[in-house]
């Protein structure tokens, strides 16, 4: 595996962080990575809920964004600084802080799960649960993905485009990078 921006080789990373939209597939991919490598999973919203005992959706409505923004940042903070490797599904949003997007580039090998917006709009459905959706989820999806496509690009180590992978597939990807990294 290299550096894409040096063509160096990389060592093989503590944490695996993975990006990209809501629908990409963070949490299935997760789940099932940290099963097959034996490390912990740690999803970004799960531990906003866990950590403030409220959903997500109860954060916006009450406190509005700023106020969940500030416990995503929290809880990849507290992901990152976890010795040991982890896998780490980070909220979407959480790239689109300057200061986030240095801990996620420091902290391991960065993952971007890329999705056409028709995969993300059929894998979201309604959009129940997810405040950025409300009013209709495909031209959310596509404001969205036009924001953050470019920080997700600015970040990755490794892209897999997941239209047209199984969950199981895009794992055996991400293993098989990691088997490659020295270290």
């Amino acid at each position: 595996m290299t550096d894409p921006t040096g063509g160096t080789p990389m060592t093989r990373p503590g944490k695996v962080l993975l990006i990209g939209m809501m629908g990409a597939g963070k949490t299935t991919t997760g789940h099932l990575l940290a099963e097959r490598l034996g490390w912990p999973y740690l999803d970004s919203d799960d531990q906003v809920e866990i950590t403030t005992g409220r959903t997500v959706p109860q954060i916006w409505k009450e406190d509005g964004e700023a106020a969940f923004r500030r416990e995503e940042t929290r809880v990849l903070e507290d992901a990152c600084g976890l010795p040991g490797s982890a896998i780490i599904a980070v909220a979407g949003g959480a790239v689109l802080d300057p200061a986030n997007r240095a801990l996620i580039r420091r902290s391991g090998l960065v993952v971007w799960l890329r999705a056409d917006v028709r995969t993300l709009t059929a894998r979201v459905g309604a959009g129940q649960g997810r405040p950025l959706l409300e009013g209709g989820p495909a031209a959310a999806l596509t404001r969205l993905s036009a924001e953050r496509e470019p920080v997700y690009a600015e970040l990755a180590d490794l892209v897999l485009d997941v239209d047209r992978l199984s969950p199981r597939q895009v794992v055996e990807r991400i293993a098989e990078a990691l088997e490659g990294a020295p270290g």
